[in-house]
């Protein structure tokens, strides 16, 4: 069997196309972050957010109301990871993670529901997008977080892919799956759509965590030498 040169080419552009961009949430000094909390992500992109310590969430939000769902300001479903508590992950070795494909390039916005952290700053944004709006940066954003009087979250988890995770709620265990995505409308609200639904017992070894996102890019490069020799 021959392929051209152009194919090849076709098979490589789809193994190192997508990215997947990891975002640490919380650390193990207890600093309330999300790293890297500016993100830019093309359309197509994953984001993968690894929770790493404490009980924290991913909630999404749009920029006038930061602290609460979008859901709640819009007719938008908006994402929610549910909370995380990560000690038991971290007895066997594993972190919760919640994946989430990006399908527009315009800003999303996040914080975490748990306490008053997202009013402390632990706020993040995708795909900012201040040469539109200079006001609406993520400066400005954590500025107003810090202002609001309530923090909270959807009843249960919304959207996203979710792995090794728990139950909705602080406290507790259990596991879910679901499938979303993260988009924005033209005027840079964030959109979403997808369910949750099901459970699973993956996750990510902590130690593996560095090489997630190039699996599927080198299962592609490995079908393209096996072209090679045919």
């Amino acid at each position: 069997m021959h392929f051209t040169t152009t194919t090849l080419l076709a098979f490589l552009g789809a193994a190192t196309a997508q990215k997947v961009h990891v975002v640490s949430v919380g650390s193990t000094n207890g600093s309330l972050v999300f790293s890297p909390d500016n993100v830019k992500a093309d359309v197509g992109d994953m984001l993968q957010f690894q929770f790493r310590a404490g009980n924290h969430s991913v909630v999404q939000s749009n920029f006038d109301n930061p602290c609460s769902p979008i859901s709640e300001h819009t007719n938008q479903t908006g994402l929610f990871s549910g909370y995380q508590p990560v000690a038991a992950s971290q007895a066997m070795g594993m972190i919760p993670t919640y994946s989430v494909m990006v399908s527009a390039n315009t800003p999303l916005w996040f914080y975490c529901s748990q306490g008053k952290h997202c009013q402390n700053g632990m706020v993040m944004v995708v795909n900012e997008n201040t040469s539109a709006n200079a006001t609406r940066s993520l400066v400005n954003f954590r500025d107003i977080a810090s202002k609001q009087t309530t923090n909270s979250a959807p009843a249960t988890p919304v959207g996203g892919s979710l792995t090794n995770g728990t139950a909705p709620g602080n406290t507790g265990s259990g596991s879910g799956t679901g499938s979303g995505s993260g988009s924005g409308t033209t005027d840079g609200t964030p959109t979403e759509s997808g369910s949750t639904s099901g459970t699973s017992e993956s996750a990510i070894p902590t130690a593996a965590a560095s090489t997630v996102g190039f699996s599927s890019a080198a299962g592609l490069l490995g079908l393209v030498a096996a072209l090679f020799m045919l």
